[in-house]
């Protein structure tokens, strides 16, 4: 046989060998799928993700691992928070830390009214300490949310409310108003498919009787208002039925004024009908701006966003329109309204209360409708209870000229997703006359004559000082503790300490603000805790005396400094085979810069390690410009070059001997600083 065709022959074998193993191999095709899946879910497209993620069967740890908080988070982000349970748990189960998936899990156990365990993983996810400043607040407000809720849902109505079936689908519509005769709402309907495995959302109409027995087919609302490639909806109009603002998505397109969701007005023009939307002015494009309503008398416009300078999430505000439709500045409704989480969906009656949907305030589900109104001079803000909130998504409330009411939920038993809900009102007398005042049925729902004797509560803090000694915990007495309120980046003095047996405080605290506490000792490394009151407030509901103190605690373990001793860096990660910083190490690297600011007296060098592949002159190369690279990051940050060196050990100094596994390769790709000298006529 020639030489040629043992080639060729060998070539068959070994292309045959390789179609066989991949045939038969389940978890090439199967990290295809994967693959596939996290390009969907980073492009947005949860429900694709979701179908390619479930074929998924075999991979390594990490990557089940990731797999099942993926799956997880594409549930989450297309509001499936009870789906999202058995894949969360999945990922615990495997060896997950992650603390925004157990944020997220408690919310979901919350969902599913599994209300003692939702508490203890918010509890869990604090004691994290994590840096989420929003996720923390809103954490703390549901730990005592989920201690009220028997006396949510004591709160009841006789109102009788009934699902909307001839016009909710499976699909998705929300947000019903009455206008003109018909009902006006929004819904999934048209053509194109979004993210979310739903058709777009658009405005339509529906014809109905004065007594709500019968409502025509959806119909598009206006030919000039039904964008085929965007996501419309919430119309509001005002009282002359003249003029509709609502809200409209971007298309991706590069025209689009915004890369998010803005606030678009359309005029009636008598036979001709709509005209084409404008922009607002005082949408702003930086932002999510949607759920418009107008107040009674057409001259307010509330509306929900996440402008920069809102509290936190969504926060409702306000603008005035004047007679011409020129609209002024928006107003954040304030803490009183607004929380670290969302606020949308608000509707004033015409008696000044302003109803709204919220998952910052203590609620039964992820959103419920509140009732906002002024009592004694402040701001009332009461959950409106059974059957209006489940526990899940309850909003989009709205009341007709006779009284009818609408809202939207997702809640166990309705037809599709979001569906619309309606409670009929009775029939007017018949001497009342026409002029009369809008009905509202609600007016006395949640009215609570004990709402001005608001009950006190101080708030303090006190805590320990200790440090591990020889394996032991040990109190430090004579430790400096210095307490300043923080504000606009403004550290501000307002207590200080000299520990005795280990213990300083009490100290009093304000409501929503933020503190930290810094202390100090000689031979120990300066350290620094914050301390935020944000959502650290006990409602009202929870308080039983006219004046309750309450003191929270703080640990602070401080670690002996002297040269020689070395502290590694957490989650100072690098690319493969690269040596700028990532955004996630730069972030890590800002506590290093924090503790050299508030440690004055130290100089470090800065040790960057290796794993053991690649060879040694590489890994030492390598390992040294990683070092170099985050000297010239702490630079940048103020930190003086004179109090910093680096060297590269490259793999001279493993952990993990003989690393096998990616996990333990990690261990030993590290960074690591060390003292090497330290002032003694610098404070510490």
């Amino acid at each position: 046989m020639s030489q040629n065709k043992k080639v060729v022959i060998n070539q068959i074998k070994f292309f045959s060998f390789l179609i066989l193993f991949f045939v038969s191999c389940p978890s090439f095709a199967q990290i295809k799928n994967y693959k596939r899946g996290l390009n969907s879910f980073q492009n947005g497209y949860y429900d694709i993700a979701i179908q390619e993620f479930l074929k998924v069967k075999e991979l390594d740890t990490p990557q089940l691992v990731d797999l099942n908080l993926k799956i997880a988070d594409a549930y989450r982000l297309t509001n499936r928070w009870i789906e999202t349970i058995p894949y969360y748990e999945k990922a615990f189960t495997l060896g997950s830390t992650d603390a925004d998936a157990i944020f997220n899990y408690a919310y979901a156990l919350k969902a599913n009214e599994e209300y003692t365990k939702a508490k203890a993983k918010f509890e869990e996810y604090i004691a994290l300490k994590p840096d989420n400043k929003v996720y923390l607040e809103r954490a703390l407000r549901e730990t005592n949310t989920l201690q009220m809720i028997e006396d949510i849902k004591s709160k009841k109505t006789d109102l009788e409310f009934k699902n909307l079936t001839s016009l909710n689908s499976e699909g998705i519509e929300f947000s019903g108003i009455v206008q003109g005769g018909y009902l006006v709402y929004s819904a999934s309907k048209k053509d194109k498919i979004y993210a979310n495995g739903l058709p777009y959302l658009g405005i339509y109409k529906s014809k109905v009787d004065p007594n709500l027995e019968t409502f025509g087919p959806a119909e598009p609302f206006s030919k000039n208002i039904m964008d085929p490639e965007r996501n419309e909806g919430t119309p509001t109009f005002t009282p002359d039925g003249k003029t509709m603002v609502f809200a409209r998505g971007n298309s991706g397109k590069r025209k689009d004024i915004s890369p998010d969701v803005d606030l678009y007005i359309s005029r009636l023009v008598p036979n001709e009908g709509w005209t084409e939307p404008k922009l607002v002015s005082a949408s702003d494009s930086l932002a999510w701006d949607g759920s418009p309503a107008f107040s009674r008398d057409g001259k307010t416009l509330y509306f929900s966003s996440n402008r920069s300078d809102g509290i936190g999430g969504l926060d409702i505000y306000r603008v005035n329109m004047d007679a011409s439709g020129r609209f002024g500045n928006p107003v954040n409704m304030g803490k009183a309204i607004n929380t670290a989480g969302d606020e949308m969906f608000p509707f004033v009656t015409s008696d000044g209360k302003l109803y709204f949907a919220s998952d910052g305030h203590p609620g039964l589900g992820k959103l419920d409708l509140f009732v906002a109104e002024r009592k004694a001079g402040k701001i009332s803000v009461d959950n409106m209870g059974l059957p209006f909130n489940s526990s899940m998504d309850d909003f989009g409330l709205s009341i007709d000229e006779v009284g009818n009411i609408f809202f939207t939920s997702n809640r166990t038993g309705g037809k599709g997703n979001d569906d619309i809900y309606y409670y009929q009102a009775p029939k007017a007398p018949k001497d009342e006359t026409s002029e009369a005042e809008p009905s509202n049925p609600l007016a006395s729902i949640n009215d609570n004559p004990q709402s001005g004797d608001l009950k006190v509560v101080n708030y303090y803090l006190e805590g320990e000082v200790a440090a591990l000694i020889k394996d032991k915990k040990q109190l430090l007495d004579s430790a400096r503790v210095r307490i300043f309120k923080f504000e606009g980046g403004i550290e501000e003095l307002v207590a200080q300490f000299e520990t005795q047996n280990g213990k300083f405080g009490p100290q009093k605290l304000e409501e929503d603000t933020d503190y930290i506490v810094l202390v100090d000792k000689a031979k120990y490394l300066t350290k620094r805790e914050n301390f935020s009151m944000y959502g650290r407030n006990i409602p009202q509901a929870l308080l039983k005396k006219p004046v309750t103190d309450t003191t929270y605690h703080t640990n602070i373990n401080l670690e002996q400094v002297f040269i020689g001793k070395t502290f590694r860096l957490e989650n100072i990660y690098y690319d493969l085979d690269k040596f700028d910083i990532r955004d996630d190490a730069a972030k890590e690297l800002d506590k290093l810069v924090q503790i050299l600011r508030d440690n004055p007296s130290i100089k470090i060098e800065l040790g960057s390690h290796t794993d053991s592949r690649g060879t040694d002159i590489y890994n030492i190369r390598l390992s040294q410009k990683r070092a170099e690279s985050v000297i010239n990051y702490l630079s940048i940050k103020g930190i003086s070059k004179e109090r910093l060196s680096a060297k590269g050990y490259g793999e001279t100094e493993l952990i993990v001997q003989n690393a096998k596994t990616e996990e333990e390769h990690q261990v030993n790709r590290r960074t690591e600083f060390k003292v090497l000298e330290i002032d003694q006529t610098s404070e510490m």
